[in-house]
């Protein structure tokens, strides 16, 4: 099927988002002379992700996300450190920022997108600074027409009303033709139902989906896409 427009998640869809916080939890906690353990990350990605769902939720602000998750891991771990929560978030955002780590398949997808006529965007409930230094730094700079990031439309996914701030960006206020990919099934697909577009599940380890979202489409690998829009 042709579509206006492909919109495309960021993080863990075309940027492997794991690679990119582990690198920048390394180089974090070695300029704050932590020690790098599994449990001290476990730690922190337990937090965040929780966090991030409060988030998606609606529960907090994204201000109070990106230090938080600092200052609990400070307090859950009895870290004795010279930074505050929020020198240790600045530290760690700086080094995610430089964390450009592609999906495998992701550069050829939206250059063959690209050569067939679809205008491609990104919409992501990420941190504005980290997104876009991650997504300039990489092969796919130049390959969306926008970047869409919550901070920026004052409202995340699943809420329908940052696909009406995407849609008003790329002059399509008219029309809902379009096809959101992601890997969220809560975020990106319920977001996609929501604002009443088609969704694209990217499910790449086949997790089970025990959720009542139900995608239109799912993929395994991003290359699935060329069936889904007729390249092929």
């Amino acid at each position: 099927m042709s579509y206006d427009v492909i919109f495309f998640d960021a993080d863990d869809t075309l940027y492997d988002y794991a690679q990119s916080e582990a690198y920048a939890l390394a180089e974090s906690f070695r300029e704050a002379k932590l020690e790098v353990s599994e449990q001290l990350t476990g730690s922190y990605r337990t937090i965040n992700q929780q966090l991030w769902r409060e988030y998606e939720q609606g529960a907090i602000d994204l201000a109070l996300l990106r230090s938080e998750r600092f200052a609990r891991l400070i307090a859950d771990n009895g870290l004795t450190i010279p930074w505050t929560a929020e020198e240790f978030s600045h530290a760690y955002l700086r080094y995610l920022g430089e964390g450009s780590f592609l999906i495998e398949g992701a550069v050829e997808i939206c250059r063959e997108l690209l050569t067939g006529g679809h205008r491609l965007a990104v919409i992501t409930n990420g941190i504005r600074e980290v997104q876009l230094s991650r997504i300039g730094r990489s092969e796919l700079a130049d390959a969306f027409e926008h970047i869409i990031v919550s901070e920026d439309a004052g409202i995340q996914k699943p809420n329908p009303a940052i696909f009406d701030f995407a849609f008003a960006k790329l002059n399509l206020t008219g029309s809902r033709n379009a096809l959101i990919v992601g890997d969220s099934l809560t975020s990106d697909m319920q977001g996609g139902i929501n604002a009443g577009i088609d969704t694209c599940w990217y499910n790449p380890l086949r997790k089970p989906n025990t959720t009542s979202v139900k995608p239109k489409y799912e993929i395994h690998h991003l290359s699935e896409l060329r069936t889904i829009v007729g390249l092929g």
